[in-house]
């Protein structure tokens, strides 16, 4: 369904605009997440893609995002927080200091790295355990897989 709409409104657009070709980089992605270690931790590289995209300076200029409802208490309709968010403090005043503290520390590369390798490659994001959990479970590989034929050892008799 989403993607004949997704036809449709390309067609009506590219007719309207005289222009040609998609309008959106490529298809919808996405992974399950390890909500304890990394929940918060996405939902920050997310609301921060449009500050590291240079669309705007402060994550509260994006109309677009969360994040207000987050750190603001902005309050959304179509807007659910998740238990982790809810975690951070007992109060919604004190919630939301902790969150907009969140924002305050950078982001680590190694994270950012993460996160885009677990999304463009289709897999889990979380520690080995979760993974291990999920292998098992789905019987599907949840780490990027080895590079390179396999090595051949010889048979020693």
């Amino acid at each position: 369904m989403m993607q004949a709409l997704g036809r449709r409104y390309v067609r009506y657009f590219n007719r309207t605009y005289k222009r040609s070709g998609t309008l959106w980089e490529g298809r919808f992605r996405a992974g399950l997440v390890q909500a304890t270690d990394y929940l918060l931790v996405c939902q920050r590289y997310i609301e921060l893609n449009p500050v590291r995209a240079g669309m705007v300076d402060d994550p509260s200029a994006y109309v677009w995002s969360s994040y207000r409802a987050h750190a603001f208490g902005l309050k959304v309709a179509m807007h659910t927080p998740h238990e982790e968010y809810l975690r951070l403090a007992l109060n919604d005043a004190d919630r939301q200091g902790a969150y907009r503290q969140l924002f305050k520390a950078h982001m680590e590369p190694g994270m950012v790295t993460s996160i885009r390798s677990a999304v463009n490659a289709g897999l889990a994001l979380g520690d080995g355990r979760f993974k291990d959990e999920l292998e098992a479970l789905h019987d599907r590989r949840q780490r990027p897989a080895v590079v390179g034929r396999p090595i051949i050892t010889p048979d020693v008799e």
